[in-house]
């Protein structure tokens, strides 16, 4: 018999690339704690975002894991590895789909993964806003053949069916001490979310394979005497062509990104922000174990 009166427990995301895990992160949370893109890989680290449910008595850790996919570089290879070491230490799995596509051979990989795991998993299916009820009832059929603990349709980008997310959730967990203060929503440094929201202002703008190429590192974070809260961090590239891209023309790429992320940045902690953005050209660092290393990954 537990004496706890409360349960905690890790809740690991996992899902095809783009199926919306960061959305429903920061849904759930209630405040921005994983970057958005429309780009696939967006997420690089298992970012923490904490729920704590007063009336339930439970705290939910959420661990949103890189888009599952087939590795083409060492960085590739790290965010696979992290994906599947995060789902053997998980109390419960979110195993997300897209309800605006059909199930295809990305979600059955990760589901005959996740079929052989012991770790109970809820299929959430998102963007039921984005698609008719029957296309929905279809996917909930297909997914059915899995036999997963629970399925709920939600919209994530709408906050539509979290209640109901969360309550199967909480019925899975172990009981337990809490692991974060209650008003905990995530157990990043800040200088991560700080080097974060640079990274997807740059997600924003640039095209084609650039933005794989981003890394973005804090190098210093410090308020000074006037209680201006001085940021410096460095954007690392791959190769000098990517450099000016990331510059723009006369620096206007720079200087926006800059100017966005330190409105951000200024709401995030309540503080005026001073930002210096650098950029560095850091040779086939996706490809590189100790650049890799060095850059956090």
């Amino acid at each position: 018999m537990s004496h706890f009166d409360t349960r905690s427990g890790f809740v690991a995301i996992v899902g095809r690339p783009n199926v919306g895990k960061s959305t429903l992160v920061n849904a759930m949370v209630g405040e921005k704690v994983a970057i958005t893109s429309s780009r696939p890989q967006t997420t690089r680290n298992t970012i923490r975002g904490v729920v704590t449910l007063d009336a339930e008595r439970a705290q939910i850790v959420l661990v949103d894991t890189p888009g599952v996919h087939r590795p083409r570089t060492e960085l590739g290879e790290r965010l696979n590895t992290l994906v599947y070491g995060s789902l053997d230490e998980a109390d419960v799995i979110l195993f997300v789909l897209d309800a605006r596509q059909d199930i295809g051979p990305g979600d059955r990989m990760i589901a005959e993964r996740l079929a052989e795991s012991t770790t109970p998993v809820v299929c959430v299916v998102n963007k039921v806003d984005g698609t008719s009820k029957d296309r929905v009832l279809l996917q909930l059929e297909e997914a059915g053949t899995w036999d997963f603990a629970a399925y709920v349709p939600i919209s994530a980008k709408r906050k539509d069916g979290l209640d109901r997310l969360m309550g199967e959730i909480v019925g899975l967990l172990p009981p337990g001490p809490f692991f974060f203060p209650e008003d905990a929503t995530s157990d990043q440094p800040e200088r991560f979310l700080a080097a974060e929201l640079v990274r997807e202002k740059y997600l924003a703008r640039l095209r084609e394979e650039l933005p794989h190429s981003v890394a973005v590192v804090v190098d210093d974070m410090d308020t000074q005497d006037n209680g201006v809260l001085r940021i410096s961090a460095t954007v690392h590239v791959e190769r000098e062509s990517q450099k000016g891209m990331v510059i723009g023309k006369g620096g206007a790429t720079i200087r926006d990104v800059g100017t966005e992320a330190r409105a951000e940045l200024e709401r995030l902690f309540a503080a005026k922000v001073f930002l210096d953005l650098r950029v560095r050209v850091e040779k086939d660092w996706q490809r590189t174990t100790d650049s890799l290393d060095r850059l956090g990954f």
